[in-house]
This record gives C-alpha cells, structure tokens and sequence, in this order.
C-alpha cells in the first residue's frame, strides 16, 4: 500500500532552523492538505519529500523503502507547482510526453497515457495547442495531466491554484477533489488559504515557523483548535479572542479599562492566581441573539457591518475589546448602537495565555457545558 512517512525530519539553512521534528504520515488514497501562513516550511517540506532539498536529519520513506537519499527522478512523484511550468515552444501533446520520453518509455505506452490522461482531465481538444493560448484552467489541467501520465506513486502540490481567478479557484478545487477519489492514490497538497484546505482535505496539517501545531480532520481542527493560533488561522472571520484577567478576590475580568466580570466555568479558574491571564474564544457564527439559547450573554457596539449578500459581518466591541459576530439579520445593526448578543455555552473555547494551547475539558467538565452550568 502506497503512503507518506516523515520522521523527525529537520531542515536548517545556516542558523536558520525552517523544519523542526516533523513527524507525518499520508496514507493510502488519503488527502492531506499542508496549510500556514508564508515562511511556515511547507513548500520545503514538500521539496523534501519530491527530494528537491534533502533533510538536515530524520527519515523519509514510501511504504516501506526509505527513499531518503533516493534522488527525485527515481521516486516517480508527481508534482504539481504554482506556476504549472509547461514549456512554452511544446504542445499540450509534447508537454505531457516528455518526462516519459526522457524515461525512454515507448512510443505506443506514451501515446495510450495521453489519450487516457486527456479524456480524464478533458483536455483531447487542445492536445495540438501551445500553452500560451490556453486559459488558466486549462493549462492548470494540463500540469495535473504532465503528472499524471507516469502512473505516479503520489502527488504533490505546491499551492496550484494560486494564480486562478476566485471562480474558477472554485472550479478547480471541484475537480482536483474527484480527480483524487478516482486515482486514490496519496496527495500532499501545499497552501496558505484556509478554505483549499476545510473543503478539500481528508486531514489538515496546520504548521508555523517550521512546526506542526495540529493535525486532524477539517471538523476537528475548526471544532477543536489546539492553540491560539490554530484558531485564528482556521476560520473565516476569525474566532474572536478575548482576553481575561484573573483579580485579586478570584473573579476573572476582561482584561479591559471597563473590565466586566465574565462567568467562567470552575475547572478553567482552577489553580489560577491574581493576575494570571487565559483567552476566551467564539466563533462568530457561532453567535446568536440574546435569548435564542442559554450562554454568554454579550452587549456589543456595533461599528461596521459588511454586506455579504445572505448574510452580514458585524464588527463591533464588547467591554473594549473588539469582536465579529455573523447574522443573516441586519435589522438593529445600525453603526453606534448597541445589541445583546449570546454565545452557547458549548461554544466557548478555553486557552491559557501563556502557552497559547487549549485549557482541555475532561468528560464530565463536557457534559458540564453542555448541560449550561458554568459557574
């Protein structure tokens, strides 16, 4: 069975440290999408496996042969880039022909590769067209194709959809989606926009400044972020964060002039001290009016709203510190006035502000929100 193993792969240039014991695995027929902000590591991490760079230390293999120190033309990776590379002076045709024939794969074998890679990515109508006349989706497919000819053991992407219109962007995940549910073969796919990686990937990898900080599904990593950073990163807008400070008689306060006290449940305000500080997160969709359910309740002022045809992004602040709240309802979102807003319960996050991860709950501390007792 075909998959991806990285362990305890480094990677420095001079004093600079870009991979720090990486640890990953990609699956058989599995889709991990790699997401960070620019600089993170990840197009080196995928350089390291396609065997474009070589680790600083740690190992990488394909299924069970280490391929570490195997050079990238025997590794049979394809790879996708952002500038989809074709040779302008070749034909579509010749574009997909030629690292077959620099293989000295037969002339039969190549055509039979194209013509099934055409029809796949429907790509038979300009086989005989130079890049240069083709459109962005196009040549995008013709890359995919030029990779997918020789049957590869897995794909790579470095962010290709980059250079795409936001429609056709769309499009285009679309089709690299079921493109990989008919070859199921493993794909490591490389971005910084975090709607690629919630619509396309079996599993996210969220990295920054060379480290993995969360691994898991589209759902987990939204629904359980594992640190500050996460949480903002994922999510669009962004999971507000306030911070909240502990006083000296034990309440928790906003960390504001007005500092309003907040209800916060007793197993986050165990062991805390005055003074100690945590963050309090909510998703902004998350947040309904006041009496719809049992929660946080939230007088906001409101400051700016954007229209976003169904629905609405208001941008407004409680106690001092600014927060975005999502509605379908612009009805009393006039600028300057005030609103009650509440967040459920079960839809707080918890994290510590010096580590910046997540206050984790036990079973019985879940059931404890979810049942709305915060104390």
């Amino acid at each position: 069975m075909a998959s991806i193993r990285l362990k305890a792969v480094n990677k420095t240039f001079g004093q600079h440290k870009v991979l720090d014991n990486i640890n990953l695995e990609v699956e058989d027929g599995e889709f991990v999408v790699v997401v960070g902000p620019s600089g993170c590591g990840k197009s080196t991490l995928l350089r390291i496996v396609a065997g474009l760079e070589s680790p600083s230390s740690g190992d990488l293999a394909f299924g069970d042969r280490v391929v570490t120190k195997v050079p990238s033309y025997d590794r049979n990776i394809g790879m996708v880039f952002q500038n989809y590379a074709l040779y302008p002076h070749m034909t579509v045709f010749e574009n997909l022909a030629f690292g077959m024939k620099a293989h000295k794969t037969p002339r039969a074998i190549i055509r039979q590769r194209i013509e099934e890679v055409a029809h796949l990515l429907d790509i038979r109508s300009v086989l005989q067209s130079k890049p240069g006349t083709l459109s962005g989706g196009q040549r995008q497919r013709v890359a995919v194709g030029r990779a997918l000819v020789r049957s590869p053991y897995a794909f790579l992407m470095d962010e290709p959809l980059s250079n795409l219109d936001a429609l056709l962007r769309e499009r285009m995940r679309v089709e690299l989606r079921r493109l990989h549910e008919q070859l199921h073969i493993p794909t490591l796919y490389v971005t910084h926009d975090q709607t690629e990686a919630m619509t396309m990937a079996d599993r996210i990898v969220v990295m920054r400044d060379g480290r993995i900080l969360q691994t898991g599904t589209p759902e987990e990593v939204y629904h359980r972020p594992e640190t500050v950073f996460v949480a903002q990163f994922i999510g669009s807008p962004p999971m507000n964060l306030i911070r909240l400070k502990t006083l000296t008689d034990g309440t928790i306060a906003m960390d504001s002039p007005s500092a309003p006290v907040v209800p916060v449940p007793s197993w986050v305000r165990a062991g805390r001290h005055a003074g100690d500080l945590l963050w309090l997160g909510f998703r902004p969709e998350r947040v309904v009016p006041k009496g719809a359910v049992a929660g946080l309740d939230l007088a906001a002022t409101v400051i700016r709203v954007e229209t976003l045809g169904a629905r609405y992004h208001a941008h407004g602040s409680w106690g001092g510190s600014p927060i975005t709240w999502v509605t379908t309802n612009s009805v009393g979102l006039a600028p300057a006035s005030t609103t009650t807003l509440t967040v459920p319960w079960n839809q707080i996050h918890w994290f510590d502000n010096q580590t910046a991860a997540r206050i984790v709950e036990t079973e019985s501390e879940l059931l404890q929100v979810e049942a709305g007792a915060a104390q």
